[in-house]
């Protein structure tokens, strides 16, 4: 199993880090620098990369070594993890045969695994052809770190080829070799306090495959997680936690170009996930207060440019298209635009800044290490030990009492500090319906955030409670989220509006005109909260 930690340097800040007396300190003998050169191969279909396989063969001096990857899977914040076999052959092509004997002996590969299966398959040693090339200077550092910990710590300076594309390599790869996970990102810290190192989540052989298709990757929703029904609460922690970083992860490139409002969202989605899961085992795991100050500043960053799309894509939208004929409604439109642009780049500079880096670095070095168990006596390190199978339905049922507790019992007349559209006081009415109906934007914002964490939290256990009871839950949850999400969203845009109309006097009159249809069309809206409600409160607990 081989275990490394990515990060990318700036060519400019190479010197710095060869310089750097923290290594010299380390090292237990001198760095060794070498050239290599390196083809990767696979069928003209692309098998080996469906597959999740790499295959390359790698030119040291006058030795050529072969190596095949499976199993790769980026644990969060540059953290590769994934099966190796290598050998040497005698030319410049894989030579299929010792590989697959030894895939045959591994320990995570055998005879019935897949990647044995596809390895072994008849003639496709004679498909191989070559896809993508690298050519790199590497120096070795050999560390010895605390607690008897070894990493290598290689410096990659090169490019990758493919036909007459090219894309350069500049990274640092620190590899485990003795010792926990954890260690390489204490190290990564260490190093980023004295030289810029961003995470790299990409590795030589993705990257080479994206030049063959250079499409960028579109955002996608977080796919289902599945717990085994015996997980532990630790366990289950790990798991619901790497969940929601991956999501964030996987819109990392999406948001660092800056013109993807979707990407701005499902990484929005993914931290909010994530700071969800942190309030749910909060009683078993102490969340350090310095990295949930910084999520909450990359909260700030991503929430701001999110606001501002909807504004521009979503909510303008719907005024323009019920009112066609008000053609002053359309440079407000493209003000809306121009300033959404303005805040999705100042997004994509925070998520490609070091603070981001090193926020993450922090996050998955404390989840890799387990810091929370330092604080916790023996009783509390046997309770991680339990079932979460038990405390999940303990959860889910706060979750949904503090759903219900959520909805308003009476109202009074006061405007919502987040300055949207606000309810004149009306008398108290003991259905359910009419409370909601006249209940304040700040009372209905809170119902959306207690519907949100009831749907996170489902999320989480919901494959430890497969039931058509959870999925229905599930359902009508989504659209009470959505009625009111779009209520929350007419609020947010009234405030927008307000601040558009104080800058830019000459858009004040559209702007008005759109802060007057959004709030009639929410008051619009109002009647069906109540049906929408209904459904979900008349279910029991998921």
């Amino acid at each position: 199993m081989e275990t490394e930690l990515k990060l990318l340097i700036a060519p400019a800040d190479v010197a710095a880090l060869r310089r750097l007396a923290m290594l010299k300190q380390l090292a237990t003998a001198k760095p060794a620098s070498r050239l290599l050169r390196t083809t990767y191969f696979d069928t003209p279909e692309l098998l080996l990369a469906q597959q999740g396989m790499e295959l390359r063969v790698r030119r040291i001096g006058r030795v050529s070594m072969q190596t095949l990857k499976a199993g790769s899977q980026v644990a969060t914040a540059g953290l590769h993890q994934r099966q190796e076999w290598e050998a040497r052959v005698a030319g410049a092509r894989p030579e299929l045969a010792s590989l697959i004997a030894q895939v045959a002996r591994g320990a995570r590969g055998g005879v019935g695994s897949t990647w044995h299966k596809v390895i072994s398959m008849p003639g496709l040693a004679q498909t191989l052809v070559p896809v993508f090339a690298s050519e790199v200077r590497r120096t070795v550092w050999n560390l010895r770190c605390a607690q008897g910990t070894e990493v290598e710590l290689a410096l990659d300076q090169g490019e990758l080829r493919r036909g007459d594309q090219r894309e350069p390599i500049s990274e640092v790869e620190l590899e485990l070799k003795a010792g926990a996970p954890a260690a390489l990102f204490d190290l990564a810290l260490l190093l980023q306090e004295q030289v810029p190192l961003r995470v790299g989540n990409f590795g030589k052989a993705a990257r080479g495959y994206a030049l063959r298709d250079p499409a960028a990757a579109a955002a996608v929703k977080a796919a289902p997680l599945v717990l085994g029904r015996e997980v532990s609460v630790e366990e289950g922690f790990r798991l619901v936690v790497g969940h929601c970083l991956a999501q964030m992860q996987a819109e990392e490139a999406g948001v660092m170009r800056g013109a993807d409002p979707e990407s701005i969202h499902q990484m929005r989605v993914g931290m909010r996930r994530l700071r969800s899961a942190l309030r749910l085992f909060a009683r078993w795991m102490t969340f350090p207060p310095t990295l949930q100050q910084e999520l909450g500043w990359l909260g700030g960053e991503l929430g701001t440019a999110r606001d501002a799309d909807v504004l521009a894509d979503s909510t303008l939208l719907k005024v323009i298209e019920a009112n066609p004929q008000e053609a002053k409604l359309l440079p407000l439109r493209r003000y809306a635009s121009t300033l959404a642009a303005q805040k999705r780049r100042k997004a994509a500079v925070a998520v490609a800044s070091l603070r981001y880096s090193r926020l993450m670095l922090g996050l998955v070095g404390w989840l890799q290490a387990s810091r929370w168990r330092e604080a916790l006596d023996e009783t509390a390190l046997g309770a991680l030990a339990g079932p979460l199978k038990k405390h999940a339905t303990q959860i889910l049922s706060r979750r949904h009492d503090k759903l219900l507790k959520s909805a308003p019992r009476s109202t009074t007349a006061s405007s919502s500090p987040r300055g949207g559209l606000s309810s004149a006081p009306k008398p108290h009415s003991r259905k359910i319906g009419k409370r909601l109906a006249q209940a304040t934007v700040e009372q209905r914002h809170q119902m959306r955030i207690a519907a949100k964490k009831a749907r996170y939290a489902t999320e989480f256990f919901q494959s430890l409670r497969a039931t058509g009871h959870v999925k229905r839950y599930l359902k009508r949850l989504e659209i009470l989220q959505d009625a009111l999400g779009w209520l929350n969203d007419a609020a947010v845009a009234a405030q927008r509006l307000r601040e558009i109309e104080a800058c830019r006097p000459e858009l004040a009159g559209s702007a008005s005109f759109a802060r007057g249809f959004l709030c009639a069309a929410a008051t619009r809206e109002l009647p069906a909260l109540g049906r929408l409600w209904k459904r979900v409160s008349s279910m029991a607990s998921p």
